[in-house]
Order: C-alpha cells, then structure tokens, then sequence
C-alpha cells in the first residue's frame, strides 16, 4: 500500500513539476511580448508552449526571430485574440487624455465655486452699501461711507486677481488638453495621424456616404534592414517612406497603422484613381538608393507592396482592411515591390 502511495505522489509531484513549467514559461511569454495576464492572452501563449512543435509555436518562432515582438495584429492573424487593454509588465497606465479631462472638469469645478464666492461677497457688498445708504439718512457723517468704499474696492480687485489667474490657469489646461488630444491621436516616430485617428476618419467618411478607397502598404523585407542596420537606420527608412507617402498622396489620410505598416484613405476617388496616386508614390520610394548617414555605405533599394480596395456603401472597416490586406499579401506573393487592387 504503501509503494502505491510513493508512486502516487511521484506522479502527482510530476504533474505539478509540469504545470509550475508552463505556468512559469508562459508568465515569460506574456512578459516578452509586453501582453497583459488577460486570459485571451494566456490562451494564446498556452497553444504555442504547450505544442512547441506545432504550426502556431514554429510560425511564432519564424515572426519573433531577433527578439522582435508579436504585435496584436501578428497574434489575430495566428488566430489568436487581443485584449482590448494590453499593458506592458504591470499595471495598465492611465490615459494622460483622460487625467487631463479630469483635471479640467476639476478646475471648472473649482472656478464654479470660487465665482459662488464672488457672488456671496457681491452680495455682502450690496448689503453693507444699502445699510449705509441708511446711515446717510440719518447722519451727516460720511466717514463709514468712505471707508466701507476701500474696503468693497479691496475685496473687488482680489477677486478679479483670482479670477484672472484661474482663468489663466484654465486656459493652460485646455491647451494641454488639445495637445494630449493630438498627441494621442499621432504617431511619434513619422508624426502621421496613428491607427486610432485612420478608424475614426474612415468612420466618419462612410457614415457620411462618401466614396472610400482605403490602402495598406507594407514595407518590404524590412525585417532585414532592423537586423543588418540598427532599429535606428530602420526608423529613419520608416520616416523617409512616410514623406514620400505623405507629397505623392498629399490630398489624402496617410496613417501610420503599426510597425511598417502604413494604409492611405482615399476619398471621393475612383479606385483607378486611388491605384495611380499610389503607385507613383511605390515608384518614388523603389527609385532611391539609401546610404547610410555615418559611414556612407549603401543601403539599397527599399520598396514596400500594397493592397487597395473601394468600400461598399456603409462598409465597416474590418471587412475593407481585410480586403485590402488579402490583397497586400498578395502582392507580397508576386514577388513584392508591386500593388494589387480590387
């Protein structure tokens, strides 16, 4: 009986040595990749360390060589699904947007009650100055009258003093708010209008019944120029194919929508239109020859391909960028340096 039990307990003591070695490498996982312990999340990393052999762990290993990590949009595409508030190795951050909102709405709140105050002295005013329009009646001494004067003119420039500064106060706050404001809605790296800003313009554009073509180009081979050159040489060619998007589609939304990923909203064109515009922007940035600012050795041609498509009437976005990327990838399959349409 006692052999059974030893037995027993080696196998339950196996197990659990076994559960504390996923738990620990997918906790690394989430880690690396800068994923929060959504159970979306640990969903995904269980697939690829509980199989190291299979599809998803090998297509994961191919997309992360170099130390290069998953994006959310690497993760949908391996079927997997993002949380909707992913944090980087700790708490989530709290939206400087949202704390400027709420200091200013508490500033607004403060400058409500400071103007009560005003009111409540005014009105003390008004009642000082009637008892001594009173007094006046019935004494022929102007001294009390003189000096309750200074003292309504002391208490009227205090509180014009604190109502300037306050309404100073609350100026700077507004503008640091609309500065937050596009901020948040732009990319820091090419200062094109980010992923957020593109979906809210496409939004507005569809539910508006406008014409719509919608863009995504991808840089081609970029993994390449990260790997042999520095992630710096890499953010410099992510600059200088974001000029050149922004003057040849210069009437049109050019978005940085992640990583080398950019999409250009087209609106109120044709999609022969939309097609032409882009590729002479893809022909612009395959003709330069980059070198390399600190020693002049050459980088090479850099090209990016694309997929564009028109969206129906009332389309949503999912459905178009979808489009538009099967079309990107198939571009890719082409041979690259090319754009599909549909």
């Amino acid at each position: 009986m006692g052999t059974m039990a030893t037995a027993r307990d080696v196998r339950l003591e196996t197990v659990e040595y076994r559960a504390d070695q996923v738990f620990g490498q997918i906790g690394r996982f989430l880690a690396q990749h800068h994923l929060s312990p959504d159970p979306l999340h640990y969903a995904f990393a269980h697939r690829v360390i509980s199989h190291p052999d299979g599809v998803l762990a090998k297509s994961v290993a191919a997309l992360t060589e170099g130390g290069i990590r998953l994006t959310a949009r690497d993760i949908e595409k391996l079927g997997g699904q993002v949380a909707a508030t992913p944090v980087s190795g700790g708490p989530p951050t709290a939206d400087p947007v949202e704390g400027l909102v709420a200091q200013t709405q508490m500033q607004v709140e403060g400058f409500t009650d400071m103007m009560h105050a005003i009111r409540e002295e005014t009105q003390g005013f008004g009642r000082d100055l009637a008892a001594s329009a009173n007094a006046m009646r019935t004494t022929d001494n102007n001294g009390d009258i003189v000096r309750l004067t200074e003292v309504m003119l002391d208490r009227v420039q205090s509180a014009e003093a604190r109502l300037a500064a306050a309404t100073h106060e609350a100026e700077e706050l507004r503008l640091k708010l609309e500065e937050a404001r596009s901020n948040a809605r732009s990319d820091p790296l090419t200062n094109l209008p980010n992923r957020r800003a593109f979906e809210e313009n496409f939004g507005q554009h569809v539910a508006g019944g406008k014409s719509v073509c919608l863009a995504v180009c991808d840089v081609d081979r970029f993994k390449r120029v990260n790997d042999r050159f520095g992630h710096s040489v890499g953010d410099r060619v992510l600059k200088a194919i974001a000029e050149t998007l922004l003057k040849n589609c210069a009437d049109h939304m050019v978005a940085r929508y992640g990583g080398e990923e950019f999409t250009v909203l087209f609106v109120g064109v044709s999609l022969d239109e939309a097609y032409a515009t882009l590729e002479r922007a893809r022909a612009t940035v395959a003709q330069k020859r980059y070198r390399l600012r600190e020693s002049d050795e050459p980088l090479g041609a850099v090209t990016f391909s694309a997929g564009v498509t028109q969206a129906r009437p009332y389309e949503g976005l999912g459905a178009v960028f979808g489009r538009a990327d099967k079309l990107l990838y198939a571009a890719k399959d082409g041979g690259r340096n090319q754009i599909h349409r549909n």
